[in-house]
């Protein structure tokens, strides 16, 4: 049976997480700071932690930061649960060796039961929830090159009912562009080979699709870059450490509409 430690500070939070994951069949045991929690994970040696990051004593990161640099500790999965979705703190975690990251404001415990059987090899495939596609669902391209904040984009996405379509550099968008017709294309400025700029100057100069909207969503957040995009023809420009995955997907939304 599997040990699974829970640091995480908010009792009721807590509960839930440990009551459905003993109703799965693991051993649960918890603590409630980053001080309490890095002490367990020495001593206990669990096969995953839930770690949150807003904690008294000891912050998820620091605990994270130790386990990572300690031989003895790198190699225990951690998933991530934060109220913090900013791709800033998710590629600190990432740089980190997590293997998962939850927005607690976006999940629910089968969730959170799913990630910890993937990531612990008792399930197979992805734990992104199956949709049936109906004929009415709008098409979402995203054109991003870092997976982890593509993955947590395109699962809100496929949550909210949208089908999705994925590219890693600037070639791929282009083309998908061209032959899918997307609704909406969430575009990344900087990627590798032709870069997002250049994505969307060509798309506005093509007749066949210049309509459709193109939403920015970058690191870049300098004026220049900014005016350089909307001048372009983008619909709107979003700077990613200002945005959780939420309400990148209500902007979608919300322009569609």
């Amino acid at each position: 049976m599997a040990r699974i430690l829970i640091i995480e500070d908010e009792p009721t939070l807590g509960k839930m997480l440990k009551d459905k994951l003993t109703k799965d069949g693991y051993e649960v045991f918890s603590a409630r700071d980053g001080e309490e929690g890095l002490l367990e994970v020495r001593k206990e040696k669990p096969a995953l932690v839930l770690l949150d990051i807003a904690m008294p004593k000891l912050g998820g990161m620091e605990v994270l930061e130790t386990m990572h640099a300690d031989p003895e500790l790198s190699a225990i999965p951690v998933i991530i649960i934060s109220n913090s979705g900013e791709p800033v703190e998710i590629d600190r975690a990432k740089s980190l060796g997590v293997k998962d990251y939850l927005i607690k404001a976006e999940f629910d415990p089968k969730e959170v039961s799913e990630k910890v059987g993937k990531v612990l090899g008792n399930l197979e495939g992805s734990s992104m929830p199956h949709r049936e596609r109906s004929k009415d669902q709008k098409k979402v391209l995203v054109i991003e090159d870092d997976q982890f904040l593509r993955d947590l984009i395109i699962k809100k996405l496929e949550e909210e009912g949208f089908e999705t379509l994925q590219a890693i550099d600037g070639e791929e968008g282009l083309r998908l562009i061209r032959e899918e017709k997307p609704a909406i294309v969430l575009l990344d400025l900087i990627l590798p080979g032709v870069d997002g700029f250049e994505v969307l100057k060509q798309a506005k100069e093509d007749a066949g699709v210049r309509a459709i909207p193109i939403i920015i969503l970058s690191n870049l957040g300098q004026k220049d870059d900014i005016d350089r995009g909307l001048a372009l023809g983008a619909e709107d420009y979003l700077i990613k450490a200002h945005f959780t995955p939420g309400e990148i997907v209500q902007k979608v939304k919300d322009t569609l509409r």
